[in-house]
C-alpha cells in the first residue's frame, strides 16, 4: 500500500438550505454545517488519522470546513493548498436561483437534465464532465504524487468536484456517478496501492 487519501465534502452551506444553485458563489455555513465540518474532525480524529497536507478549494464553504477538521485534529498551521481546479461545478445562468424557480421557468425535465446528466452543462455553466476535466489534471500532478509518496492526504471540496474525484477512483461511468450522493461534511478515506488503485476505502458516516 501506499499512502492515504481523505475526501471530505463541505458542511451545509446558507444556499444548500435555501434550495439555491450555489456553484462559484461563496455562501457561507449554516451553524449546522458548522457542527458537520466539526464533526467530521471529529470522527477523522477517533481513526488515529493526521495528516500531511490539505488541499481545498478558493470558496469559503470549503476552507471553514477544512478549519473546523484541522481545529478538532490538533492540526491547525498544516500546510494547506487552495486551488480553483477543487472548486464547485459551475452552475452559470442557474447560480444564485431557486431549484424550484429555475424549474418553472425553464421546465421539471430541462432542470433534471442539467443537474443529473454527465455531459450536458447549463446555460454558461459545467456539466460534470466539464468538472472533471479540470480536478483530474490537478489530482494527477499535485494530489496523487503526494499519496504515493505514502502520504495523508486530505481535500476538503465540494459535492461535484468530490464526485470527480471518487468516478476515477472507484472507476465508475458517467451514468454511475451521477447517482452518487456525497453527504455534507462525511468524511471518505481510500488507501492506495503504490500503482494508484484502491485498496480500500471506508466511508465514516453516522
Amino acid at each position: 500500500m501506499s499512502g492515504t487519501l481523505i475526501l471530505v465534502r463541505h458542511g451545509q452551506s446558507e444556499w444548500n438550505l435555501k434550495n439555491l444553485f450555489t456553484g462559484w458563489r461563496d455562501p457561507g455555513l449554516t451553524e449546522k454545517g458548522h457542527e458537520e465540518a466539526k464533526a467530521a474532525g471529529r470522527k477523522l480524529k477517533a481513526q488515529g488519522l493526521a495528516f500531511d497536507v490539505a488541499f481545498t478549494s478558493v470558496l469559503s464553504r470549503a476552507q471553514v470546513t477544512l478549519d473546523h477538521i484541522l481545529d478538532e485534529t490538533g492540526q491547525t498551521g498544516l500546510e494547506t493548498i487552495r486551488d480553483q481546479a477543487l472548486n464547485e461545478r459551475d452552475y452559470g445562468d442557474l447560480s444564485g436561483l431557486n431549484k424550484d424557480d429555475a424549474r418553472a421557468k425553464w421546465g421539471e425535465e430541462q432542470v433534471h437534465i442539467w443537474r443529473r446528466s454527465y455531459d450536458t452543462p447549463p446555460p454558461g455553466g459545467e456539466s460534470l464532465r466539464d468538472t472533471g476535466a479540470r480536478v483530474w489534471p490537478y489530482y494527477m500532478a499535485e494530489i496523487l504524487p503526494r499519496v504515493l509518496r505514502g502520504e495523508t492526504v486530505l481535500v476538503a471540496a465540494h459535492g461535484n468536484s468530490l464526485r470527480s474525484l471518487v468516478m476515477a477512483l472507484d472507476r465508475l461511468s458517467g451514468e454511475e456517478i451521477v447517482k452518487v450522493e456525497i453527504g455534507t461534511g462525511v468524511p471518505i478515506v481510500y488507501r492506495l496501492n503504490s500503482d494508484s488503485t484502491v485498496a480500500s476505502k471506508e466511508i465514516l458516516e453516522g
